[in-house]
């Protein structure tokens, strides 16, 4: 898919949907506050960076290893800054940022373990790390079998993964919240989320947040 195409989507009624509710939950748990510096890992084309940028105080760059997405992401964001980079060997020092985030980029990263690692390790204070939920709705339509359309390839993840691979890091305060229960972005499924987003685990964007402590 190219990048116009991708970003495209969230001009959708279902996708603007979507997006800005994926978006409450993550800068819920990440708390991003006038004079924060964030990362987000695996921009791509910078929706959610674009939006980070937008808060009043908060310096926001940019990381993805698509040079295409780059390119629409700087065309298209004059406030963040973009850099190319890989999310399994992210090229800052430890404690360079004073929030990470990331938008289901984890989801298409074989070593998965080792970016959420690199994630921990640049951030100084907060972390919020946005996959898709293996237990699911959206799972049972999209992501069996390997996946279809923009999901194929994907890998799904589980709770237990998440806290699995955050055990052995630095991390403390976690929270694990889901939201988009219904990913149809029918009035049922705005309903829905009103009604029960943060009371069941099984929205399709799956959010684990911490804080990371001085080893």
């Amino acid at each position: 898919m190219k990048a116009a195409e991708y970003d495209a989507w969230y001009d959708t009624d279902r996708g603007r949907w979507i997006g800005e509710t994926e978006y409450r939950l993550l800068t819920e748990l990440l708390t991003p506050q006038c004079g924060d510096h964030v990362l987000d890992v695996g921009c791509g084309t910078g929706w959610f960076t674009r939006r980070i940028a937008g808060l009043a105080g908060v310096e926001v760059t940019g990381a993805d290893i698509d040079s295409e997405a780059l390119t629409f992401a700087r065309e298209h964001d004059t406030r963040s800054r973009y850099m190319e980079a890989d999310a399994c060997c992210l090229p800052f020092a430890n404690d360079s940022f004073r929030k990470v985030m990331s938008v289901t980029a984890l989801c298409f990263i074989a070593d998965w373990p080792q970016a959420l690692s690199e994630i921990v390790r640049v951030t100084s204070d907060r972390f919020a790390v946005g996959v898709l939920n293996r237990h699911s709705l959206l799972w049972w339509k999209k992501g069996r079998n390997g996946g279809s359309g923009a999901y194929r390839g994907a890998h799904w993840h589980t709770h237990r993964e998440l806290r699995k691979a955050l055990a052995d890091l630095p991390v403390c305060d976690l929270q694990i919240r889901t939201a988009v229960l219904l990913a149809s972005g029918s009035p049922l499924a705005r309903q829905t989320e009103q009604c029960l987003s943060g009371r069941l685990p099984f929205g399709s964007f799956l959010v684990a947040a911490g804080r990371k402590f001085s080893q």
